[in-house]
């Protein structure tokens, strides 16, 4: 008989409030979004209203929150003027900020820019994103509406090259850590395979063999040569990464003239799926987005201002709050106690939404003004030689926020300088000593690695040997290894490959 037995144990779990969750969703949501991610609250929570709110005071709003003070969370001292990261808090405080007396809404000013200057004219500049036309895409599928929203959140776990590299397994487990959804790895994979179907072809594969097969196999005139190149890529795929063509035309048993055929449509694919989105097709479709920040020169200094848009101003309902008071002056009958549930809901999440975008303003403001000072001099004049090496840490370090945090501001966000728009991304490199002692940013090696690449003789590349000779040259004393490390972060395969068929 099997014995049973009770075991006590002390687990440590980490559990993210409404109003965390709000934080981490919207920080990550670009200018362009913010909008849509208004319009979409504004839709779904009565309770949460836009424009000024004329005819609430501070001292009304206190009066309501000291009868009904079980609806709010506690001070944490965060407004006090701490230095906090909201994404570790435990709790927010929601005492001021449906009053007056603030800043109108939520709209964030340097304390050189006036309040009465109309930030909404911002210069559009750029196009969409490819993430933006595949969202478009969830929407011609038979998913379900949960299935979409997962799908959407998916979409923006592919890289720039158009490639979803994590495992299903490994978003099953950020999708439960980040949006408090559990799935089955059955269902997760059964999105992506839908993902994997949306154009450009190729698009969400796991690695190249795969993107490549793909856009082979959605070929609309299946020829011999088409056929052939598939079964070069799908048996073959590492003997044709080394050039190996002879071993591979022996085993399959074509001619020169047929291999050569196969090869044609294999150098004619697509390696990098993202790229589609830039072609003549993709390129009609582009939409316009607004940078995040715009860097403004006033008196001889330089400034952040953060670009609001066309983001409304937003308030709590008057009215909604006017009928808790009603209701809690009812008798608590079961109908009364669930209506006043669901209001006390609604007026919670319009708190936890605008104290949210405020925060959320707060952080992109002090992270975009310390990245500002730290790459002063690039700011001043456009130059790459001038920027400094700085890593998410250096940012973490100035703004008091975690590493974490500061990489969601840095994601799909863009400034406006006067030569030109920038993704935050770029002011983010290594550090190296030169020759003459002096620290540099990784980032000018790669410029010379990729200037020395663009250049060669395609007949015969240069080798990593040669180009550390190049680069010590250059004042850059570097082992082959590191040259490796930069060249394949640039996407430059090695000499073997380059070379010319």
């Amino acid at each position: 008989m099997q014995k049973v037995s009770l075991q006590q144990s002390l687990t440590q779990t980490t559990k993210l409030s409404p109003a965390q969750i709000q934080v981490i969703r919207l920080l990550e949501v670009p200018s362009i979004e913010l909008g849509q991610r208004i319009n979409e609250e504004l839709q779904e929570n009565p309770a949460l209203e836009e424009g000024k709110d004329e005819s609430l005071t501070a001292e009304g709003m206190n009066g309501l929150e000291d009868e009904f003070d079980d609806n709010y969370m506690p001070d944490d001292g965060y407004s006090d003027g701490r230095d906090r990261d909201p994404l570790q808090n435990e709790d927010f405080n929601y005492e001021q900020y449906v009053s007056d007396d603030e800043t109108p809404g939520y709209m964030l000013h340097q304390p050189n820019n006036p309040v009465d200057e109309d930030r909404r004219e911002v210069p559009i500049i750029g196009g969409s994103s490819l993430i933006e036309e595949l969202k478009a895409q969830v929407y011609l599928t038979n998913m379900t509406k949960a299935e979409r929203h997962i799908a959407k959140w998916v979409l923006g776990n592919i890289d720039d090259d158009g490639y979803l590299r994590r495992t299903t397994e490994q978003l099953v487990d950020d999708l439960l850590f980040q949006e408090q959804i559990d799935v089955t790895d059955e269902q997760m994979a059964s999105i992506v395979a839908q993902i994997k179907q949306f154009d450009p072809p190729g698009i969400a594969s796991a690695n190249l063999q795969e993107c490549l097969l793909t856009q082979l196999n959605r070929k609309e005139q299946q020829t011999d040569a088409t056929r052939l190149a598939y079964t070069i890529l799908e048996q073959y795929f590492e003997m044709f990464s080394k050039h190996h063509y002879d071993k591979i035309k022996q085993r399959i048993g074509c001619t020169d003239e047929q291999f050569q055929a196969a090869v044609q449509e294999i150098v004619h694919l697509n390696q990098k799926p993202a790229n589609a989105f830039t072609g003549s097709v993709y390129e009609t479709q582009r939409e316009t987005i607004i940078p995040d920040f715009t860097i403004e020169e006033r008196d001889e200094e330089l400034y952040v201002v953060l670009n609001t848009g066309d983001i409304p101003e937003l308030h709590v309902s008057r009215e909604y709050s006017a009928m808790l008071e009603d209701y809690s002056r009812m008798p608590k009958t079961a109908e009364n106690r669930q209506a006043t549930q669901f209001i006390k809901q609604k007026l919670d999440s319009a708190r936890y939404f605008i104290d949210a975008i405020k925060q959320r303003n707060e952080t992109l403001m002090r992270t975009m003004t310390a990245i500002l000072k730290y790459q002063y001099e690039f700011f001043l004049d456009g130059e790459e030689t001038s920027l400094k090496p700085m890593v998410l840490q250096d940012i973490a370090d100035k703004t008091g926020y975690d590493v974490s945090t500061i990489s969601r501001v840095s994601n799909s966000k863009y400034v406006a300088t006067r030569f030109g728009v920038y993704a935050l991304k770029y002011f983010f490199s290594e550090a190296m000593t030169n020759s003459e002692g002096d620290e540099v940013s990784t980032r000018e090696i790669k410029k010379i690695l990729q200037e020395l690449v663009d250049a060669e003789d395609k007949t015969n590349p240069c080798t990593d040997e040669q180009m550390v000779e190049v680069l010590r040259e250059h004042g850059y004393p570097i082992a082959r290894r590191t040259v490796a490390k930069y060249r394949d972060l640039l996407g430059i395969p090695v000499a073997r490959l380059r070379k010319s068929i």
